[in-house]
This record gives structure tokens, C-alpha cells and sequence, in this order.
């Protein structure tokens, strides 16, 4: 894509965020009791173009597993939101082991998180619950979290180098947090 093009793309699409950001925070987190009285989660403001895969039984059982750690580390299923779209964007829920060269330095898990930067050991990093733990913690260290988009929430607390991949999942993990959250 020629650059004109391409800024003229990205120009708009930040406009639209912009109107978004300003017109509807406060409306897209109103009803936080929703899922308690029965209704579906609903997407905040998806940015962009949202992706989707099919998920198989290992997948589906590691979003089983972040929305328990979720509900055990007593956040809302907006966390379980935010934790399921940023393993979609590290590891497409699945629980890397050790990739060798086609691996991020030592990035390990469902979040890539990695022993040397502290997240824990690589036993710990690979177990879905003490790794979703941790990033809620990271999460839950970020002020606003709940109400701010959910790819600038997950970069606060994965600093990617790509920052606004996340957002490409929201769609996506909302319904599996509506699907699984009751169950």
C-alpha cells in the first residue's frame, strides 16, 4: 500500500477512535452488573478489523483456565476479556513451550511472558493459571484499566512491539467470555 494511502487510512481511523474515545466510554462500561442479571457481555469500542480462529480442545480448556484464574482473582469479566485477547494475539491460546529460534528470546505460554524479564520460572510460565495471575496483576496495576481501550490496557501490560495487535480480538474474546463465564 503507497504511503499517501496508507496515511490517509490511518488518518480516518483515527479520527473514528478518537469520536469513539470521547462519544461512548463512559456508556460502553455502564452496566457492569450485565452479566449478573443474565445479559451478555457486550464489546466496548472494537478498533478495527476484527479477527477470529476455531479454537480445538486445548485452546478452549486454556480459556476455561484464564477465566477461572479471573473469577479467582475476584475481577470482572472485562479482565477475562483483556487476559483472552492478548493470549489470542501472543499465542493464539496455545501454551508455547520453548520455540527455539522461531521463539521471542525466551517468551514462554499463553502472554509469551518470559523468566528473564521476571515473570516467573518457565514451569510457572506455562501453567495457564499462574500465568493468567500474573498478568492480572500487571493489569490490575494499570489505573483506568477497565475503562480504557482494550489494546492500549494489554500493551500497558505486555509492552509489545506491536501495540495495537490486541485489539484485532476483542470481538472474538467477548463471546468466549459470554460463553464460558456461567459455565
Amino acid at each position: 500500500m503507497n504511503t499517501i494511502l496508507r496515511k490517509s487510512i490511518l488518518g480516518i481511523a483515527g479520527l473514528a477512535f478518537t469520536g469513539g474515545v470521547f462519544a461512548g466510554p463512559i456508556a460502553a462500561h455502564a452496566d457492569t452488573s450485565a452479566h449478573a442479571a443474565g445479559k451478555p457481555v457486550t464489546v466496548a469500542t472494537v478498533q478495527g478489523e476484527q479477527s477470529t480462529i476455531s479454537l480445538n480442545d486445548e485452546q478452549t480448556a486454556n480459556v476455561k483456565a484464564i477465566i477461572a484464574a479471573t473469577k479467582k482473582a475476584g475481577l470482572p469479566e472485562r479482565a477475562a476479556v483483556v487476559s483472552i485477547a492478548t493470549s489470542l494475539q501472543e499465542s493464539k491460546l496455545e501454551n508455547l513451550g520453548h520455540l527455539g529460534d522461531r521463539n521471542d528470546h525466551d517468551s514462554l505460554g499463553l502472554f509469551q511472558q518470559r523468566p528473564s524479564s521476571g515473570w516467573g520460572t518457565p514451569e510457572q510460565i506455562t501453567d495457564p493459571e499462574y500465568s493468567t495471575l500474573s498478568f492480572l496483576k500487571g493489569l490490575k496495576q494499570v489505573d483506568g484499566w477497565q475503562d480504557m481501550p482494550l489494546t492500549k490496557a494489554a500493551q500497558t501490560v505486555q509492552v509489545s512491539a506491536y501495540p495495537d495487535a490486541y485489539a484485532q480480538w476483542e470481538k472474538q474474546a467477548t463471546d468466549l467470555v459470554n460463553q464460558h463465564w456461567t459455565k
